[in-house]
């Protein structure tokens, strides 16, 4: 079972994002900012990082660029999970090191298509329509 840290500060989008990943049979990992992040994904070597990119103290650009910069965490794929949507934020979220981008809101079949595809397995389905 795959392994996925979240990196979020907003509480009620951390308790979505971990029932939904828990309910297509991920494992879960979650850090309040980007230094707790950074720290767990070191210790831990999780399979994929959601990364919110609005986060107090460092944000999740500079984190993810830290991330790639690290060559015990370079080859984990981050995918920008942000409320940034207009035109231009998903070419800026990439270019800053990011391998994929989900918008929030969220939409759960697309969420999970997202992940799944980042690595390399059919997108599962929520235990529990939401």
């Amino acid at each position: 079972m795959p392994t996925i840290l979240i990196v979020e500060d907003h509480a009620d989008n951390m308790v979505l994002t971990v029932l939904l990943l828990q309910s297509a049979g991920y494992a879960v990992l979650s850090a309040s900012d980007a230094e707790a992040g950074l720290t767990m994904a070191r210790a831990e070597r999780p399979d994929l990082i959601l990364m919110d990119i609005h986060l107090p103290g460092m944000d999740g650009l500079e984190a993810t660029a830290l991330l790639k910069r690290d060559a015990a965490t370079s080859a984990i794929p981050v995918i920008a999970l942000t409320a940034l949507a207009m035109k231009g934020d998903e070419e800026r979220i990439r270019a800053a090191g990011c391998d994929g981008y989900i918008a929030k809101p969220i939409r759960i079949h697309q969420f999970l298509a997202t992940i799944a595809a980042q690595l390399g397995e059919p997108a599962p389905e929520p235990a529990n329509e939401m």
